[in-house]
C-alpha cells in the first residue's frame, strides 16, 4: 500500500540523494517535480511516495529514471559560431603563456571537452593544452571516456576540424589517440565542487545551470569565477546569465564570455 507523505517531492528528493548523491533540492522545483510526476505517471505510479517504493521493488528502474532527470543533451561543435569566437580570440589570447588548463564543468557524455580538444590542436598547436571534464552522471564519464560520437552528435561539426580530431567508426567517430591524452574526465558534482582558486584559464558551463534555483547558480557562478586565472575566461550558455559579474571580478569580453580581471 502506498502511503502520501505532506510532500511527497521531498521524500522523494531525500531517497534518491540516499542512492546516488543526487540533491534534486537544488534545482528549480517546479520543473522538475513536473518532469518526475510525469514520468512515473507514464509508468502507472501516481504519487512520488510511490515512485520511492517502486525504486525499492525494482532498483534496476534507476538508469530509466536518471536519463530522465539528467540533462545529457550535447554534440560536437554544439554552437558552432562560439567556437569560432573560442578559436580566433580565445585561445590565442591564453596560448601566451605556453600552456592552457580549461574545464568543462557539466560535461555529459564528453563532446564539448573533446570539441575544445580538437580546436586546441588546430588554432594552438605550440600550446600544451589540458582538458577536464566532469559530470554527475558516473554514466556519462564512462562514455566519455570512451571517445564515441554517433553521426547524429557530429551533425553540426565542421567536416574538416571533425577529421582532423576524430576517427571514422562503425555507426560515427571515435576521438582521437592524441585528443583522448589531452582530457581526462572525472564524476563531480557542480553544487559541492570547490575548485582551488585561479587553476583554470578556460571554463566552459553552459546550459546547466537553467536548472538550478538562483541563490544555488549564483554561488556556483562565483565558485567559478574564483577558479579562473587572471585574464582567463569564463563561458556560459546562451540561455544563461551572470547576475553580477563585477562582484565576481568579470567583465563581459562578447555575449555569454566573460573575462577574469
Amino acid at each position: 500500500m502506498t502511503v502520501t507523505t505532506a510532500d511527497d517531492y521531498v521524500e522523494f528528493c531525500a531517497y534518491l540523494r540516499s542512492l546516488t548523491g543526487i540533491d534534486l533540492l537544488q534545482y528549480k522545483r517546479p520543473q522538475m517535480e513536473r518532469r518526475l510526476r510525469t514520468f512515473y505517471a507514464s509508468q502507472g505510479v501516481h504519487s512520488l511516495s510511490g515512485a520511492v517504493e517502486h525504486l525499492r521493488i525494482q532498483p534496476q528502474s534507476l538508469e530509466q529514471l536518471l536519463d530522465r532527470i539528467t540533462i545529457n543533451v550535447s554534440q560536437l561543435w554544439r554552437n558552432p559560431e562560439l567556437w569560432e569566437l573560442v578559436a580566433a580570440e580565445l585561445l590565442p589570447a591564453l596560448a601566451r603563456q605556453g600552456q592552457i588548463r580549461a574545464w568543462s564543468a557539466g560535461c555529459s557524455y564528453g563532446a564539448e571537452a573533446y570539441t575544445l580538444a580538437t580546436i586546441c590542436r588546430q588554432a594552438v598547436p605550440a600550446a600544451r593544452a589540458t582538458i577536464l571534464g566532469t559530470d554527475i552522471d558516473k554514466r556519462m564519464v564512462a562514455r566519455a571516456r570512451l571517445g564515441f560520437f554517433s553521426d547524429e552528435d557530429a551533425r553540426s561539426a565542421p567536416p574538416r576540424l571533425l577529421s582532423a580530431g576524430f576517427e571514422r567508426v562503425q555507426d560515427g567517430w571515435r576521438a582521437k589517440l592524441e585528443l583522448r591524452a589531452m582530457t581526462r574526465f572525472d564524476q563531480g558534482d557542480l553544487l559541492r565542487t570547490q575548485p582551488r582558486p585561479r587553476s583554470y584559464d578556460l571554463i566552459l558551463c553552459r546550459n546547466t545551470v537553467i536548472y538550478f534555483a538562483e541563490p544555488i547558480r549564483d554561488e556556483l557562478h562565483r565558485r567559478l569565477a574564483e577558479a579562473v586565472r587572471p585574464g582567463g575566461f569564463l563561458v556560459i550558455g546562451s540561455t544563461e546569465r551572470v547576475s553580477n559579474p563585477a562582484g565576481l571580478g568579470l567583465s563581459l569580453q562578447h555575449p555569454f564570455i566573460y573575462r577574469k580581471a
